[in-house]
């Protein structure tokens, strides 16, 4: 129980520290504005907290800075993806300066995602 809770609380934390790129998306997909789809941010599954989910449609997506382009950090996004995939997850993953200067196209690949 201490573990959820210590996750809980860091997802917490994450939301209130959000990256630029974070915010953005956000913008867009709080408040079902994408597809009528809820979407939550920072959300604890499993072990991770993910940028952001849509657990109705079992879509993960993530938004990776410039440190997600080097080992380890490369080997922990495979491994973490992999997982949510056994758990039924689609995984979407976009770097942050595609949201922030691609933001339009960002959402039509998530919108085809949800199909």
């Amino acid at each position: 129980m201490e573990k959820r809770h210590t996750l809980v609380e860091l997802a917490r934390q994450l939301r209130r520290s959000q990256t630029e790129a974070e915010r953005v998306l956000w913008g867009r997909l709080r408040n079902r504005q994408l597809e009528g789809v809820k979407f939550r941010r920072q959300q604890p599954i499993g072990r991770f907290i993910v940028d952001f989910a849509s657990l109705e449609q079992d879509l993960v997506i993530e938004i990776d800075g410039g440190q997600h382009a080097r080992e380890p950090d490369q080997t922990n996004d495979r491994e973490r993806a992999s997982w949510l995939e056994q758990q039924g997850y689609r995984v979407l993953r976009f770097w942050d300066n595609e949201v922030l200067m691609n933001l339009e196209c960002v959402l039509e690949r998530i919108r085809e995602a949800l199909g």
